[in-house]
């Protein structure tokens, strides 16, 4: 199976090297000094329970690679637009592309759109929503050096669906590598709801983090801080519930293993490496979506307005295209 992952940074280099441990013949979208390293050496996975290498073909250009038998995306969601316009050489007649993104996706909402997740529906003209598999990845990773990537916990799962909610063939072959070289797969006939699960978690450590610039041992330190949490907590699972999703998070055990993280969200690190933050599809989008279903938010309104703040004095956010 022909897998090309288009991102190759902490995620998308875990994904790359796990799919070519398990079998795929694997390339990679990459750039900069991540793109030379693995082009000479590979790309490098510093886990717990494991460490290996895997050589894989990387380019910068979709053309060098030709059509794939599947795709997936894991840039940060601010370069979608960009992926949409590029990939055509990577899809063949049924190539399927699966978004391994944070936050609010591009397909999540059929109508009214969100022009802040898919400005002028870039994404859904150029890959559209039949070649679309939605994703989310759990997995605490970073790129330490150029070509290497850490991984923080031996647990690593991924959560694959259709947006219709068959079980799909073309679902299933993504996992086989994938499970074949040891990350827990699941494929789920509600993608929406798992959705919601993961952003959660997102709402309740990234806003705080980016604040902090701190993991989560250190902010959960702060009884303040979490009970911030479990009102956002509360909040998120509250909208999810207006649209009709009740996600399958424990919170308990969520808070729990916040406390004993050093893991920085990768929307801190975003902010502490001057790259452009995901404010529109975690935050933008999910208060938009409260105000639609009339659910009031006022913890994560506050918090996300200060990370707004904090993103804009660097350079890292603008007011185009804010919904809410």
């Amino acid at each position: 199976m022909r897998v090309c992952v288009f991102g190759a940074g902490a995620i998308g280099g875990h994904l790359a090297a796990r799919l070519a441990r398990g079998g795929a013949e694997v390339s990679v979208i990459a750039h900069g000094a991540h793109l030379e390293a693995i082009k000479s050496n590979g790309i490098r996975i510093e886990a717990p329970d494991i460490t290996f290498t895997e050589k894989l073909r990387a380019t910068s250009n979709p053309a060098d690679l030709g059509p794939q038998d599947a795709v997936l995306v894991t840039t940060k969601t601010p370069a979608l637009a960009t992926v949409a316009t590029t990939i055509a050489p990577l899809l063949g007649p049924n190539t399927p592309v699966a978004f391994v993104v944070n936050g609010i996706p591009w397909w999540y909402p059929a109508e009214p759109k969100i022009d802040s997740i898919d400005p002028n529906d870039v994404i859904r003209t150029h890959i559209g929503l039949t070649r679309a598999i939605g994703s989310t990845v759990y997995s605490s990773c970073e790129v330490t050096s150029p070509g290497v990537v850490n991984v923080g916990h031996i647990r690593n799962r991924i959560v694959f669906g259709e947006l219709g909610g068959e079980i799909s063939a073309r679902c299933e072959a993504i996992a086989a590598p994938l499970r074949a070289a040891g990350f827990t797969v699941d494929i789920t006939p509600d993608i929406r709801t798992a959705v919601w699960s993961k952003l959660l978690m997102n709402l309740a450590s990234g806003p705080i983090g980016v604040l902090t610039q701190s993991a989560g041992h250190a902010n959960l330190a702060e009884p303040a801080i979490e009970a911030a949490q479990r009102a956002i907590y509360a909040e998120g699972a509250a909208i999810a519930q207006a649209l009709g999703c009740t996600p399958q998070l424990d919170i308990e055990a969520s808070i729990t293993n916040g406390r004993t993280s050093h893991h920085r969200s990768s929307i801190v690190q975003d902010l502490m490496l001057g790259r452009p933050m995901e404010i529109a599809t975690l935050y933008d989008a999910t208060l938009h979506l409260a105000r639609q279903s009339g659910v009031p938010t006022p913890v994560l309104d506050m918090l996300v307005a200060l990370v707004r703040v904090r993103a804009r004095e660097a350079g890292l956010y603008s007011l185009t295209n804010r919904n809410d």
